[in-house]
């Protein structure tokens, strides 16, 4: 019995079953990772300090194995004095948090004195913050204080001596003094689990160091063995990326700390050191981290001084730090070196500080960073770095055909003439104003644009294209520009400039400067030739004529003989290949002397060909609105109208 033929055609609703299938599988995988990363947090952090500690000290490995040392040997001195300077920084800030719990008593005092003073002046109205306030001090104050009334003599946790029948018993605990063994077993108990954590953390990144290259190799193959030189290339990307990260970061911490404590100690703050270390190490988390350092330290110079100045001089201090670091020392050194966006960044803090606590806010954005640069390479993660990275959604003719079917000229033109100060008019429409028509035609053709998207269309291009071909004028607002419905945008918007201009009727030009810009049929093509009378005035002199006119341009003001060229403009030239031929004929026989070029405008998202050969009767080819214009130059005598 002979086998069935294989389907010819895909059977109903069975593409429609595997992508229902494959969302179902993204979501239980999605799930299970966001299940392992919570569950396994007690192994996964410590490997993922020391990998991100291994990418910060890289550098110095590199740089003593260059001198001479050995790898081994380039490793166990950095580690080395990575520990060191780990524990200095942990001694400085212990002995200064014990010399700030010594004075706790008068910084108490000082505070109830302020916290009295605030409420009078407000007249009680600061009840509602000072009474909690109060209570969390009387609370602190009643845990470090013995009970009143002792009495020498008495045994510790014994009752005290009989009192008279009529007057109740006076009890009086005492904790048992605590021996040496007891004192240091405490002291451990309550360091050991830092300590062995952070041991963790150094024993892995001793073996990540000494097996750095290994493990990239290993890594490369795993993800990528097939294709090997995709993989090395995200992988050297995320390594650099990640490395000048970490060194930027380090480098603009540390100076923050340098000169947060010069000046509280010139400030006269007795805690200098500890708050300044204290804003280095906070400064990791992002945009938060910082301002919880500068109110740390302003509350506790509103408890060393008795006035305001200092806590007042303390925050200034932070805000004028941070304010100066955060928008001209950082975005100098960073660039665009991470590819984060500022709004990723605050999420990837959220999301990693609800996974992994606190030390998910501090490894946040190079977690972020490794998954941005994934997406980048991986077109399965292709969404991460849509989502999170410093690419934009959409390209700029996308933008602007969006923001135009929205009605919203005004962000347009924002973003417009940031362009235009690097680029020329011309060059902006060439990249952004006619790549965004094509899209508009698209819509157009296939009827899938509504009539009131149409309306709002035609009103934001009319009020880009005159916002920015016209000279601009700092006291003059950008008005809305009323349009007629069912009139042709191209010739209501050369009425318009001609009337503004008072240019209707003859053109007075010598011979041989005129530019002639005719639009080949359709609505597109005639708003593309009057864009090209725009870009034409910067140099030039233009006119823009339909095609019902050139068989006898006289009647619009156009003398035969002042004109130099004419250019036939073609959004579509393989359908209007014919038409531009004949076209060409016709203004050969009316003007025999100007030179005629087609200034083809192909659209980049249909796939169309037409040689420059293959159009007869057309002495010069053009693809741009600047390739017109250089070939215009050469042609034609520059001068006023």
């Amino acid at each position: 019995m002979a086998a069935k033929p294989s389907p010819q055609f895909p059977i109903p609703g069975h593409a429609q079953a595997q992508t229902v299938q494959s969302r179902v599988i993204g979501i239980l995988g999605t799930g299970a990772v966001l299940a392992l990363l919570y569950f396994g947090r007690e192994v996964l952090i410590p490997i993922t300090l020391a990998v991100m500690l291994s990418l910060l000290v890289a550098p110095m490995i590199h740089a003593l194995r260059r001198v001479g040392l050995g790898q081994t040997a380039s490793v166990w001195t950095v580690v080395l004095v990575l520990v060191l300077v780990l524990s200095a920084i942990a001694t400085v800030i212990g002995s200064q948090m014990l010399r700030m719990g010594a004075s706790m008593p008068q910084y108490e005092e000082t505070m109830r004195g302020k916290l009295a003073a605030l409420d009078q002046m407000t007249l009680g109205k600061l009840g509602v913050v000072i009474d909690p306030v109060q209570r969390v001090i009387d609370r602190v104050s009643e845990e470090g204080v013995s009970a009143p009334n002792a009495k020498p003599g008495t045994a510790s946790g014994a009752l005290s001596a009989p009192a008279p029948a009529a007057r109740p018993l006076q009890v009086e605990l005492h904790q048992p003094p605590l021996g040496p063994l007891k004192m240091l077993s405490r002291i451990l108990g309550s360091v050991w689990g830092p300590l062995s954590s952070a041991g963790i953390v150094i024993v892995v990144l001793i073996f990540v160091l000494l097996e750095q290259e290994a493990l990239r190799d290993r890594f490369i193959r795993l993800a990528g063995g097939g294709d090997l030189r995709a993989t090395t290339i995200a992988v050297n990307d995320a390594g650099e990326r990640l490395a000048h990260f970490f060194a930027n970061q380090f480098a603009v911490n540390f100076s923050v700390g340098v000169v947060i404590w010069a000046g509280l100690a010139l400030l006269g703050h007795s805690q200098a050191l500890l708050w300044a270390t204290m804003a280095a190490l906070l400064r990791f988390v992002p945009y938060v981290g910082v301002w919880i350092a500068a109110g740390c330290a302003t509350l506790f110079a509103a408890a060393v001084e008795s006035g305001w100045s200092l806590a007042l001089m303390t925050l200034g201090l932070f805000v004028v730090v941070e304010t100066v670091v955060s928008q001209l020392v950082e975005p100098f050194l960073y660039g665009h070196t991470t590819g984060l966006s500022p709004l990723s960044v605050v999420i990837a803090a959220i999301f990693w500080g609800w996974i992994w606590g606190p030390v998910g806010l501090v490894v946040s954005t190079p977690l972020t960073l490794c998954l941005v640069v994934a997406g980048r390479y991986v077109r399965a993660l292709n969404a991460l770095e849509i989502l999170f990275g410093e690419v934009p959604a959409l390209t700029l003719p996308q933008n602007f055909y969006q923001r135009a079917l929205s009605g919203d000229a005004g962000s347009v033109i924002q973003r417009a003439r940031t362009i235009l100060k690097s680029k020329s008019f011309a060059a902006y429409c060439d990249s952004v104003l006619m790549p965004a028509m094509h899209l508009a035609r698209l819509d157009f053709t296939s009827g899938s644009i509504t009539r009131a998207e149409q309306v709002r269309f035609r009103g934001a291009v009319a009020e880009v294209i005159e916002a920015l071909s016209g000279p601009r004028k700092w006291w003059r607002k950008r008005q809305r520009i009323s349009l007629l419905a069912d009139v042709n945008l191209g010739r209501q918007l050369r009425d318009r400039r001609e009337l503004l201009s008072g240019q209707r009727g003859s053109v007075e030009v010598p011979a041989g400067s005129l530019v002639l810009c005719v639009g080949v049929d359709s609505t597109f093509n005639e708003l593309a030739a009057e864009i090209l009378v725009r870009v034409l005035g910067d140099g030039l002199v233009g006119q823009h004529l339909l095609v019902e006119d050139l068989g006898n341009p006289a009647l619009h003001g156009v003398n035969p003989e002042s004109v130099a060229a004419v250019c036939l403009v073609s959004l579509q030239p393989c359908r209007e290949q014919a038409r531009i031929e004949s076209l060409a004929a016709a203004i050969r026989l009316h003007m025999p002397g100007a030179k005629i070029v087609a200034l083809i405008l192909q659209s980049p998202y249909e796939d169309c060909e037409v040689l420059d050969q293959a159009l007869k009767g057309i002495d010069l080819t053009v693809h741009s609105y600047e390739e017109t214009m250089k070939s215009c130059l050469g042609v034609v005598k520059p001068a006023a109208p």
